[in-house]
């Protein structure tokens, strides 16, 4: 057989016909079991027993974990019968197995159809084993299947890539915060259901205490028609979503809220109070927003800034902004990030100003105006988040290809990277102002509630790790 006539059959799957079949004939396939494994058959069986998915559950429920990797392995040997023996046009009468050991994760397991008996025109029997890696027993049994009379070759069908979208990260970080003290939370003007919603989900968790500033009658009726019951949080009232959050930054300085979360007015509305100059919660820092992304497949958090306040940052904006991100890393317990400063193409173009910003953003980190961060750049986003995108281009950084920070040259390319990332990649984005006194939440209505959770898990952390610092 030619190379060409080899990879053709390698191509093509092919049964073998009752006339061709022999007692005794047999086939095999090995395969190891992964956790994407496990979670794929749980989505596709509706099986969330969590003795099948977690590995840590109780050793009292063995036998259970016994039958859900038993009917894995089970599905090897379908897959023997349907594509090797006797293979494609095989009819699955009956099957009676036994499952005699666990599949861990990692465990190679053959799975073995060997023919018994031949009678009728197609009747077969065959005797079914898997075992694993040290030759055990997984399963035994027997299947009785119609064999195919006529002979067929046919393409072998390419699978779809399937990926599974996990969110553990937003998962530790939401129980990290739970671990804590709730912290008070000023909900400015949560006369919507939405605003509601994230209020007792966040207080549910065990994250804040829900101070609710707004008009009485308003909360009252957005609570009733919702169904949350606001009896055991504080109702603060006030005329209009405008003193809502005047009230919320002097409840902030007054030492009477460590958080400020966003309800049912427009940003720009809560903003405004939060810059006054006279009674505001401005500091010495520039205010600036942090999207927190939890991507599918990525091996590490992404924060994404100025993706929501800052429309075309200024250089020295943009020092403020670098600075925000780089400490909200850090109280998430990523200790060194690395700060890619993104821009179109990775060499310095003067026609291109978002260059020039991050060649000089590199030199003030050089020089300690920003601290606390490896800064490089400029970068373009794959050469940010890619190691073979970055070798290819023969960049020679400690930042590129493992960036934990991607700051964008503006507000559109930020706004836009970051619902790219949520509605085409699956991301979970928790958003979260930095700059002012104390975090600020933005909810949105496109959020999860496993988002706006992790969004207030993210302002607890960090208003913690604000407060243990001297």
């Amino acid at each position: 057989m030619d190379a060409k006539t080899a990879i053709h059959a390698a191509e093509m799957i092919e049964n073998k016909t009752f006339a061709e079949i022999a007692i005794g004939d047999s086939a095999s396939i090995t395969r190891s079991l992964s956790a994407d494994d496990i979670a794929l058959f749980a989505a596709v069986s509706g099986d969330f027993n969590p003795a099948h998915l977690d590995p840590n559950f109780a050793a009292h429920d063995l036998f259970h974990r016994i039958i859900a990797h038993g009917m894995w392995s089970g599905g090897l040997i379908s897959a023997v019968l349907g594509t090797r023996l006797p293979g494609p046009g095989t009819i699955y009468l009956r099957q009676d197995m036994r499952f005699l050991r666990p599949v861990g994760i990692g465990d190679a397991i053959t799975a073995t159809v060997t023919v018994r008996e031949k009678s009728g025109q197609d009747h077969l029997v065959l005797d079914c084993r898997c075992t694993n890696q040290k030759g055990e027993d997984i399963l035994t049994g027997t299947a009785e299947v119609k064999a195919p009379l006529e002979k067929i070759s046919l393409p072998r069908t390419e699978l779809p890539e399937i990926r599974l979208s996990r969110h553990t990260r937003f998962h530790d970080l939401i129980a990290k915060a739970e671990a804590g003290a709730p912290l008070r939370t000023a909900i400015v003007y949560p006369c919507d259901a939405l605003s509601l919603e994230a209020a007792a989900e966040a207080a549910a968790a065990g994250l804040i205490v829900p101070l609710l500033i707004g008009p009485e009658d308003e909360i009252r009726a957005a609570a009733s028609e919702a169904r949350i019951d606001i009896a055991a949080m504080t109702l603060i009232p006030v005329a209009d979503a405008r003193e809502a959050a005047r009230t919320a930054c002097a409840m902030v300085r007054e030492a009477k809220a460590d958080i400020v979360m966003k309800g049912a007015l427009h940003t720009d509305e809560l903003m405004h109070a939060v810059v006054d100059p006279a009674r505001g919660l401005q500091t010495a820092r520039r205010i600036s927003h942090v999207y927190m992304m939890d991507v599918p497949g990525h091996d590490r958090p992404l924060l994404i800034t100025d993706a929501a306040i800052n429309i075309a940052p200024t250089l020295e904006e943009k020092r403020d902004i670098v600075q925000n991100a780089i400490d909200l890393a850090q109280a998430m317990a990523i200790a060194a990030p690395k700060v890619a400063i993104l821009s179109a193409i990775e060499t310095i173009n003067p026609k291109l100003r978002s260059t020039l910003d991050a060649a000089a953003l590199c030199k003030m980190a050089d020089r300690g105006q920003i601290t606390g961060a490896l800064v490089d750049g400029p970068l373009a986003f794959d050469n940010a988040v890619s190691m073979e995108a970055a070798q290819e281009k023969h960049i020679v950084s400690e930042v590129a290809g493992r960036a934990d920070i991607l700051v964008v040259p503006d507000l559109e390319a930020g706004n836009m990277l970051a619902k790219q990332l949520t509605f085409l990649a699956g991301a979970d984005a928790a958003g979260v102002v930095l700059g002012a006194r104390v975090p600020i939440i933005l909810t949105s209505r496109a959020d999860s509630a496993r988002t706006r959770i992790a969004s207030a898990a993210v302002a607890v952390l960090l208003a913690r790790a604000r407060a243990a610092t001297p």
